[in-house]
Protein backbone atom coordinates (compact mmCIF):
# COMPACT_ATOMS: atom_id res chain seq x y z
CA UNK A 1 0.00 0.00 0.00
CA UNK A 2 1.37 3.09 -1.19
CA UNK A 3 1.93 6.16 1.41
CA UNK A 4 1.67 9.10 -1.11
CA UNK A 5 -1.19 11.59 -0.73
CA UNK A 6 -3.74 12.99 -3.90
CA UNK A 7 -3.41 16.44 -3.10
CA UNK A 8 -5.52 17.62 -6.22
CA UNK A 9 -8.73 17.39 -4.88
CA UNK A 10 -8.35 19.69 -1.46
CA UNK A 11 -5.83 21.75 -4.46
CA UNK A 12 -8.47 22.80 -6.04
CA UNK A 13 -10.74 22.94 -3.62
CA UNK A 14 -8.80 25.82 -2.47
CA UNK A 15 -8.14 27.50 -5.97
CA UNK A 16 -10.69 30.51 -5.68
CA UNK A 17 -10.51 33.41 -3.17
CA UNK A 18 -14.23 33.25 -2.61
CA UNK A 19 -13.72 29.45 -0.83
CA UNK A 20 -10.85 30.70 0.94
CA UNK A 21 -13.22 33.63 2.35
CA UNK A 22 -16.05 30.21 3.50
CA UNK A 23 -13.54 28.56 5.36
CA UNK A 24 -11.71 31.43 7.43
CA UNK A 25 -15.26 32.45 8.48
CA UNK A 26 -15.68 28.87 9.35
CA UNK A 27 -12.53 27.84 11.45
CA UNK A 28 -13.90 29.29 14.48
CA UNK A 29 -16.07 25.86 14.20
CA UNK A 30 -19.32 27.62 13.88
CA UNK A 31 -22.26 26.92 11.07
CA UNK A 32 -23.31 29.60 8.82
CA UNK A 33 -26.29 29.91 6.62
CA UNK A 34 -24.78 30.17 2.80
CA UNK A 35 -26.22 34.24 2.34
CA UNK A 36 -24.23 34.88 4.87
CA UNK A 37 -21.35 33.25 3.60
CA UNK A 38 -22.02 34.76 0.28
CA UNK A 39 -21.91 38.20 1.25
CA UNK A 40 -18.81 37.81 3.18
CA UNK A 41 -17.07 36.76 -0.17
CA UNK A 42 -19.08 39.31 -2.14
CA UNK A 43 -20.17 36.67 -4.65
CA UNK A 44 -23.91 35.94 -5.60
CA UNK A 45 -26.10 33.37 -3.89
CA UNK A 46 -25.83 30.92 -6.96
CA UNK A 47 -22.53 31.28 -7.00
CA UNK A 48 -21.82 30.79 -3.24
CA UNK A 49 -23.57 27.28 -3.86
CA UNK A 50 -21.59 25.90 -6.43
CA UNK A 51 -18.51 27.12 -3.80
CA UNK A 52 -19.71 25.63 -1.26
CA UNK A 53 -20.93 22.34 -3.28
CA UNK A 54 -16.76 22.17 -4.16
CA UNK A 55 -16.07 22.35 -0.62
CA UNK A 56 -18.36 19.70 0.56
CA UNK A 57 -17.28 17.10 -2.30
CA UNK A 58 -13.79 17.84 -1.01
CA UNK A 59 -14.72 16.60 2.48
CA UNK A 60 -13.80 20.07 4.11
CA UNK A 61 -17.48 21.47 4.81
CA UNK A 62 -20.42 19.89 5.74
CA UNK A 63 -24.21 21.23 5.47
CA UNK A 64 -26.67 20.95 7.82
CA UNK A 65 -30.42 21.42 6.82
CA UNK A 66 -32.79 23.33 9.32
CA UNK A 67 -36.38 23.88 7.77
CA UNK A 68 -36.27 25.93 4.64
CA UNK A 69 -31.79 26.90 5.45
CA UNK A 70 -28.99 25.52 4.86
CA UNK A 71 -26.12 25.74 7.36
CA UNK A 72 -22.60 25.02 6.48
CA UNK A 73 -19.61 24.16 9.00
CA UNK A 74 -16.13 22.67 8.80
CA UNK A 75 -15.63 18.59 8.40
CA UNK A 76 -14.37 18.53 11.64
CA UNK A 77 -10.92 19.45 13.77
CA UNK A 78 -8.65 17.75 11.82
CA UNK A 79 -9.71 20.07 8.97
CA UNK A 80 -9.14 22.96 11.03
CA UNK A 81 -5.95 22.19 12.08
CA UNK A 82 -4.93 21.38 8.68
CA UNK A 83 -5.88 25.06 7.48
CA UNK A 84 -4.58 26.25 10.54
CA UNK A 85 -1.30 24.45 9.05
CA UNK A 86 -1.83 25.69 5.75
CA UNK A 87 -1.98 29.52 7.20
CA UNK A 88 1.19 29.02 8.38
CA UNK A 89 2.66 28.63 4.36
CA UNK A 90 0.13 31.56 3.32
CA UNK A 91 0.41 35.05 2.43
CA UNK A 92 -2.07 37.02 5.19
CA UNK A 93 -5.35 38.51 2.88
CA UNK A 94 -5.12 41.92 1.64
CA UNK A 95 -7.05 44.32 4.71
CA UNK A 96 -8.45 47.40 3.35
CA UNK A 97 -10.67 49.68 5.27
CA UNK A 98 -11.15 50.47 9.04
CA UNK A 99 -14.00 47.43 9.42
CA UNK A 100 -11.64 45.15 8.29
CA UNK A 101 -8.76 45.94 10.13
CA UNK A 102 -10.30 45.77 12.70
CA UNK A 103 -11.67 42.18 11.98
CA UNK A 104 -8.34 41.06 11.27
CA UNK A 105 -6.83 42.14 14.42
CA UNK A 106 -9.94 40.83 16.59
CA UNK A 107 -9.10 37.71 15.32
CA UNK A 108 -5.55 37.38 15.77
CA UNK A 109 -6.02 38.54 19.41
CA UNK A 110 -8.65 35.94 20.17
CA UNK A 111 -10.38 33.32 18.56
CA UNK A 112 -11.93 29.95 18.10
CA UNK A 113 -9.64 27.52 16.00
CA UNK A 114 -12.61 25.15 15.34
CA UNK A 115 -13.42 24.49 19.29
CA UNK A 116 -10.53 25.38 21.09
CA UNK A 117 -8.72 28.82 22.00
CA UNK A 118 -6.16 30.91 19.59
CA UNK A 119 -5.15 33.57 18.61
CA UNK A 120 -2.72 35.74 21.56
CA UNK A 121 -4.97 34.59 23.83
CA UNK A 122 -4.83 30.74 23.20
CA UNK A 123 -0.63 30.89 22.51
CA UNK A 124 -0.51 32.95 25.63
CA UNK A 125 -2.19 30.65 28.11
CA UNK A 126 -0.95 27.49 26.15
CA UNK A 127 2.91 29.00 27.18
CA UNK A 128 1.81 30.00 30.66
CA UNK A 129 0.81 26.35 31.18
CA UNK A 130 4.21 25.00 29.85
CA UNK A 131 5.52 27.40 32.20
CA UNK A 132 3.65 26.15 35.27
CA UNK A 133 4.05 22.15 34.64
CA UNK A 134 0.34 21.98 33.82
CA UNK A 135 1.42 20.98 29.86
CA UNK A 136 4.59 19.62 28.94
CA UNK A 137 6.69 19.61 25.79
CA UNK A 138 5.95 22.16 23.20
CA UNK A 139 6.00 20.61 19.63
CA UNK A 140 3.90 17.67 21.23
CA UNK A 141 2.03 19.09 24.52
CA UNK A 142 1.47 16.32 27.06
CA UNK A 143 -1.18 17.14 30.18
CA UNK A 144 0.84 16.97 33.33
CA UNK A 145 -0.73 15.19 36.99
CA UNK A 146 -0.83 19.00 38.20
CA UNK A 147 -2.41 20.51 34.65
CA UNK A 148 -4.82 17.75 35.46
CA UNK A 149 -5.34 19.13 39.14
CA UNK A 150 -5.23 23.14 38.43
CA UNK A 151 -7.56 22.58 34.87
CA UNK A 152 -9.78 20.02 36.90
CA UNK A 153 -10.33 22.87 39.46
CA UNK A 154 -11.27 25.65 37.33
CA UNK A 155 -14.44 23.61 35.96
CA UNK A 156 -12.95 21.98 32.43
CA UNK A 157 -13.89 18.53 32.14
CA UNK A 158 -10.71 16.86 32.15
CA UNK A 159 -11.68 13.44 32.99
CA UNK A 160 -14.22 13.45 29.49
CA UNK A 161 -11.33 15.09 27.63
CA UNK A 162 -9.21 12.37 28.72
CA UNK A 163 -11.84 9.55 28.19
CA UNK A 164 -12.64 11.28 24.61
CA UNK A 165 -12.06 9.17 20.91
CA UNK A 166 -10.00 11.73 20.00
CA UNK A 167 -6.46 12.88 21.33
CA UNK A 168 -6.20 14.50 24.50
CA UNK A 169 -4.08 17.08 23.78
CA UNK A 170 -2.43 18.74 20.96
CA UNK A 171 0.00 21.61 19.58
CA UNK A 172 -1.74 23.60 16.84
CA UNK A 173 0.29 25.81 15.19
CA UNK A 174 -1.48 29.03 15.62
CA UNK A 175 -1.00 30.80 11.73
CA UNK A 176 -0.90 34.57 13.38
CA UNK A 177 1.33 34.45 16.46
CA UNK A 178 3.58 31.34 14.48
CA UNK A 179 3.53 29.22 17.69
CA UNK A 180 1.64 26.55 18.96
CA UNK A 181 -1.53 26.57 21.13
CA UNK A 182 -3.19 23.71 22.67
CA UNK A 183 -5.87 21.72 20.70
CA UNK A 184 -7.21 17.95 20.86
CA UNK A 185 -10.12 17.32 23.26
CA UNK A 186 -8.57 19.24 26.15
CA UNK A 187 -8.07 22.03 23.96
CA UNK A 188 -11.90 22.20 22.79
CA UNK A 189 -12.88 21.28 26.76
CA UNK A 190 -10.91 24.29 28.12
CA UNK A 191 -12.93 26.78 24.95
CA UNK A 192 -15.90 25.62 26.05
CA UNK A 193 -15.42 26.15 30.09
CA UNK A 194 -14.01 29.72 28.77
CA UNK A 195 -17.12 30.08 26.84
CA UNK A 196 -19.56 28.69 29.72
CA UNK A 197 -18.08 30.58 32.26
CA UNK A 198 -18.39 33.74 30.85
CA UNK A 199 -14.31 34.45 30.67
CA UNK A 200 -14.87 34.86 26.92
CA UNK A 201 -17.26 35.56 24.87
CA UNK A 202 -18.06 35.48 21.09
CA UNK A 203 -17.60 39.21 19.89
CA UNK A 204 -21.02 41.11 18.50
CA UNK A 205 -19.60 40.50 15.08
CA UNK A 206 -19.64 36.66 14.96
CA UNK A 207 -15.79 36.76 14.30
CA UNK A 208 -13.37 36.44 17.19
CA UNK A 209 -13.42 36.80 20.96
CA UNK A 210 -13.26 38.80 23.52
CA UNK A 211 -11.94 38.43 26.96
CA UNK A 212 -14.46 39.65 29.66
CA UNK A 213 -13.34 41.64 32.74
CA UNK A 214 -13.82 38.18 34.83
CA UNK A 215 -11.54 36.21 32.31
CA UNK A 216 -8.82 39.00 32.11
CA UNK A 217 -8.76 39.09 36.05
CA UNK A 218 -8.62 35.10 36.02
CA UNK A 219 -5.84 35.17 33.68
CA UNK A 220 -3.96 37.67 35.13
CA UNK A 221 -4.22 36.52 38.58
CA UNK A 222 -3.35 32.72 38.03
CA UNK A 223 -0.98 32.58 35.17
CA UNK A 224 0.12 36.20 35.54
CA UNK A 225 -0.57 36.45 31.74
CA UNK A 226 -1.41 40.93 31.55
CA UNK A 227 -3.71 40.60 28.57
CA UNK A 228 -3.70 44.90 28.91
CA UNK A 229 -0.19 44.95 28.08
CA UNK A 230 1.28 45.46 24.24
CA UNK A 231 -0.62 43.52 21.46
CA UNK A 232 -3.74 43.73 24.05
CA UNK A 233 -6.23 41.27 23.70
CA UNK A 234 -9.92 42.96 23.23
CA UNK A 235 -11.82 42.95 26.75
CA UNK A 236 -15.53 43.16 26.42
Amino acid sequence: MTRDRDFTVVGRALSTPARSVFLNLLLDGTRRPAGELATAAGVSASTASGHLAVLVDAGLVTAHTRGRHRYYALAGPDVAAALESLGMLSDAAPVSGYRRSRRAEYLAAARFCYDHLAGRLGTGLTDAWVRSGWLAGRDELTLTDAGAVGLGQLGVDVDGAVAARRPTTRACLDWTERRPHLAGALGSAVGARFLDAGWVARHRSGLGLDVTESGRALIRETWAVDLAGPGRVPVG
